[in-house]
């Protein structure tokens, strides 16, 4: 099958690596650092179990996606619908838009900019960029999707890759689910520059991580979205799964690149307030984020050695 990736940092590289691995005809659209390196060594995917270097296309342009039949949008929240406008006039008629990203409401937001429909996919995979055309994966790799047309089709094609899809008749209330496990853990990691496994051994941090998850839950409940299972079981068990992964907003402010922050603990402050529900854990820790973004990368390098 031929796939474009949209945003090839950590997500879009790790899933589209697997997918050329097997054979898919698969390019990148990425930073032009990360292009070159890719065009030059192929991407090198260093897992648990194999590491290699891929050969795939890369380009650093929207008119990568030309063609494909499936196009995987892995952009930042922030970057949302400006990664729609680049995509739409080089998508096919016919090409199925899958969205691999953060938060809730991403392909919503990607739906009303095509105007087409867009698949949203819940992802849960431990990864980060190690370097220019060098993806490090740390766990997992798993997606849940709706039951949708090409559902079965999708299955099909990431099965061969080694990649688990999950069909599911609640992918609304699945969403929920990983925003709240990004609640739980994306800021604390990112303000301590800890791994999970470290953060949760904190005192006090399970109480503030539990306290987070509550509020979750109750705005998730007033906006009608049953979240499945064991939702606090599942917070812990991805420190248990992931002990040496460091969170997606950790990596950003390390990098001093803005987050995501604004589309987990922000959408819950948001929401909240919008249906008259207080969500003072979520407001604490989405400010402190914003305010280690605001920061010189210097202060913010010398601080971190101090903790660290």
């Amino acid at each position: 099958m031929k796939i474009a990736v949209m945003g090839a940092g950590a997500v879009g590289c790790y899933y589209g690596g697997m997918l050329a691995r097997v054979g898919n005809d698969v390019t990148l659209i990425g930073r032009a650092q990360h292009v070159a390196a890719v065009r030059r060594d192929g991407l090198l995917l260093d897992t648990q179990t194999f590491r290699e270097h891929v050969p795939l296309q890369a380009a650093t342009d929207a008119g990568g996606i030309a063609g494909a039949q499936l196009v995987l949008c892995c952009v930042k929240s922030t970057d949302t619908e400006n990664a729609a406008a680049e995509m739409a006039p080089h998508l096919a008629s016919d090409a199925i838009v899958l969205s691999l990203q953060n938060g809730v409401d991403n392909a919503q937001r990607l739906q009303a900019r095509l105007g087409r429909e867009v698949l949203p996919a819940v992802v849960y995979v431990a990864a980060e960029m190690a370097g220019p055309g060098h993806i490090r994966h740390r766990g997992r790799g798993e997606l849940v999707i709706g039951p949708v047309a090409a559902s079965e089709e999708l299955v099909t094609l990431f099965a061969a890759a080694a990649v688990p899809v999950e069909i599911s008749d609640n992918v609304a209330g699945a969403l929920w689910s990983k925003l709240i496990l990004n609640c739980a853990y994306n800021a604390l990691s990112a303000i301590t520059q800890l791994p999970y496994g470290r953060l949760v051994q904190g005192a006090g941090v399970e109480d503030v991580m539990r306290d987070a998850v509550q509020e979750c839950l109750a705005v998730a409940s007033a906006e009608g979205v049953s979240v499945p299972g064991d939702v606090w079981e599942a917070v812990q068990r991805i420190a248990r799964t992931m002990p040496d992964q460091i969170s997606s907003t950790a990596q950003d402010l390390a990098r001093h690149k803005p987050s995501e922050i604004d589309y987990l603990n922000g959408h819950v402050l948001r929401r909240g307030a919008a249906l008259g529900i207080a969500t003072p854990v979520n407001r604490v820790l989405h400010a402190l984020v914003k305010l280690l973004e605001s920061r010189p990368p210097q202060r913010l390098e010398a601080d971190w050695r101090l903790q660290l």
